[in-house]
């Protein structure tokens, strides 16, 4: 048995498409029009899911042609069984390209398109396992919907990418999801594991780029900014800013921006933490979400929660928030080099003085630097090392130095991680290795880490565990079932060791997960582990059990799940039993109008209940305009007195976007921010925002 799973997952059938070179290109309207009878095609598809390997209950059949400046695909997705998904609300009908123009196989671009006009773009990372929609590119669809199919036309210019010059095979992957029955079909012959793999994907053919010139955007961006806090007078502060990229070649990129303002739309949402180090919040600002796939240690994608990077790299140290005012980044600059052996960055940035209320200096000036750069060995491997550092003066710097390598071989990962970090003169190192993959029929994880009390990256990174020691294992059977409702089923027990900073003793826990997995998007996932823990200098027994289900029903999509466990609450200093729960779903009552709502209750016995809970408006007015209205209230109980119950915080946010022309937005925002002051709710700052942000190409 393990023999022929080996040998299911070492076969691949090749798939191979040439792009049809025209003078006379085709209108990007959705109408497949006679000029596409010229194209090669690709077709054959392969079902995914729900049922792997099967044939599609649809044809789908994709086109392909170029001309001196673009790439153009069609795809023609019939339906006769159901008639296609369009809602601008809610799951739908979708196709989606995928390219790879360095030959790295391991990294591409994606580009999806929704049967109501909507569209995503980003990267894919790791060899298909990480998805990074930070990238937005200039690029144009058409779609059309009948009855029975619907047709939907790409233009892709090649000065909005980046390619390795004279490569004329690209990496090339078409994927093809029905609503009505949640059904995902691949134009290539994989396993559903090797299914989001770039190294699996098909060969598009005969590329040859002609344009002349490269590309080069210019972002001037006006604000108006309303701001009203507790201490303060009302101010109005208009500002401009100015960012622009420069292919200088298809490989080679230049950003820079001078006095931009990156305010955020939305705030960050509330979170109740009951442990030890502080939480994670991912990026969201432009500049340096740019390229941001450079900038980063390897990892085995956002789902598998086993391993943790050493970030000596966060950049939202950059312009860091203090008391919900962001400190001012006077200008950044990035230079990114990708082909299709080396991945080279180079990013600088320099912030200025932020002062308090009483006007003393809370945060210097600031110089920020990171250089990295990776090789491609092993044909989707790679190795490299990532350089950063931070400076105010003689006496406040900090800098680190990684090195990391990563080795892919289908579906199989080993991660190893090594770095050394000096702030103030302090100097400290850390190391961390990981492994993701099948071995026979077991689906296998596993990490080690050693961090040095000393290693120290809190000025530029976000490692925020210096002298814990780690390990993890584990490992059982993943089922793949051809029929019936039960699509995959993993159990895998595992034994987790961990010693705290400062700690002598080392916490032994046994896990066990429960994760089936079914028909049509729906499953759930129960995780037990328990085990004699040491941290605080307290020993006892640590217990904990969680449980989570998610589901698409009508066209809906829910995620809950909850929690209990008894371990030590960092928030009040002792031992507790602490529980959980959270609540996401979303619905949508008529095709331009969503409901959603997301909630989590934090439990701690016998001292509070904390619930936070954030009800949302989305009106989409078509696929380039929507308004959003949201309220996120937070309200505590002491124990379980209801009677006793009280608002700690409570934000009311509204959010109108326009995306006019390609990476051109016009956003007007109000955001009202109130917390608890004695008995009643006080203002804490008030927000309206007014931003033009508009794309000069050429």
């Amino acid at each position: 048995m393990s023999f022929l799973i080996l040998l299911i997952l070492a076969t691949t059938t090749d798939r191979a498409v040439e792009a049809t070179f025209i003078h006379t290109p085709p209108t990007v309207d959705g109408i497949i029009e006679e000029v596409w009878q010229r194209a090669d095609s690709a077709y054959d598809f392969v079902q995914i899911e729900p049922y792997e390997r099967q044939s599609p209950t649809e044809k789908t059949v994709v086109y392909v042609l170029q001309d001196h400046d673009n790439l153009y695909f069609a795809f023609r997705c019939w339906a006769h069984t159901h008639p296609p998904t369009a809602c601008l609300t809610a799951d739908e009908d979708h196709v989606s390209i995928g390219v790879d123009p360095f030959g790295s196989k391991t990294t591409a671009y994606f580009f999806r398109v929704f049967a109501s006009g909507i569209i995503h773009d980003g990267w894919i990372l790791d060899d298909g396992r990480t998805y990074d929609d930070s990238w937005d590119g200039v690029w144009h669809r058409g779609v059309r919907v009948y009855d029975d199919h619907f047709d939907v036309e790409i233009k892709i210019p090649y000065k909005s990418i980046r390619y390795r010059r004279g490569l004329k095979e690209w990496g090339l992957q078409f994927m093809r999801y029905s609503a009505c029955n949640r059904e995902t079909n691949l134009w290539t012959d994989v396993s559903e594991l090797e299914s989001e793999l770039v190294s699996k994907w098909g060969t598009l053919t005969a590329v040859k780029p002609q344009s002349r010139g490269y590309y080069f955007e210019l972002f001037p961006e006006g604000f108006l900014r309303y701001d009203k806090n507790r201490e303060e007078k009302e101010r109005l502060k208009p500002r401009v800013s100015l960012n622009f990229k420069w292919d200088l070649t298809s490989e080679i990129t230049l950003n820079a921006t001078a006095y931009p303002d990156f305010a955020h739309i939305e705030s960050d949402p509330f979170t109740l933490n009951l442990s030890r180090y502080p939480t994670y919040l991912s990026e969201r600002r432009p500049f340096f979400l740019e390229g941001m796939e450079i900038f980063r240690m390897s990892d085995f994608g956002e789902e598998r929660g086993f391993f943790s990077p050493l970030n000596i790299f966060y950049s939202r140290r950059i312009g860091k928030s203090v008391d919900g005012e962001a400190i001012p980044i006077v200008g950044g600059m990035k230079l990114t080099n990708k082909s299709e052996d080396w991945s080279t960055g180079v990013l600088a940035a320099y912030t200025g003085e932020y002062r308090g209320d009483n006007d003393s200096v809370y945060e210097s000036k600031r110089a920020f630097g990171v250089v990295r750069t990776r090789h491609s060995i092993f044909e989707n491997s790679d190795a490299g090392i990532l350089l950063s550092g931070t400076v105010a003066d003689r006496d406040q710097y900090s800098y680190a130095a990684g090195l990391d390598g990563v080795y892919r071989s289908g579906v199989n990962q080993l991660i190893l991680q090594a770095a050394f970090s000096e702030n103030d003169g302090k100097r400290g190192w850390a190391a961390s290795s990981g492994y993701s993959g099948i071995i026979g029929n077991f689906l296998t994880m596993c990490s080690i880490e050693t961090i040095q009390d000393s290693f120290d990256v809190t000025d530029i990174g976000f490692v925020p565990w210096a002298g814990r020691r780690k390990y993890t294992v584990i490992s059982g059977p993943l089922k793949t079932y051809e029929k019936g409702f039960l699509r995959t089923l993993y159990v895998a027990p595992g034994i987790v060791g961990i010693r705290e900073p400062g700690e002598q003793d080392w916490s032994t826990l046994a896990y066990l997960i429960i994760n089936p997995e079914f028909r049509n998007q729906w499953g759930f996932s129960c995780e037990v582990n328990a085990g004699p823990a040491h941290e605080a200098d307290t020993n006892y027994f640590h217990r904990n059990v969680s449980l989570s289900a998610w589901a698409t029903i009508a066209s809906q999509f829910f995620n809950f799940g909850t929690n209990y466990g008894y371990s030590y609450n960092y928030r009040r200093e002792f031992l507790a039993h602490q529980a959980g729960s959270w609540f996401r779903a979303g619905f949508s009552p008529i095709q331009y109008v969503s409901l959603s709502l997301r909630s989590n209750l934090w439990i701690e016995l016998d001292m509070a209940l904390t619930t936070t809970a954030t009800p949302r408006v989305d009106c989409r007015i078509n696929a380039d305009m929507s308004i959003a209205l949201f309220n996120e209230f937070v309200v505590e109980t002491p124990g379980t007195n209801f009677e006793k119950s009280q608002s700690l915080s409570n934000r009311i946010g509204f959010l109108f976007s326009w995306n006019f022309s390609p990476k051109s937005w016009f956003y007007f925002a109000l955001n009202d921010f109130r917390i608890r002051d004695d008995d009643s709710m006080s203002l804490e700052n008030r927000i309206g925002a007014l931003k033009v942000k508009y794309l000069i190409y050429f």
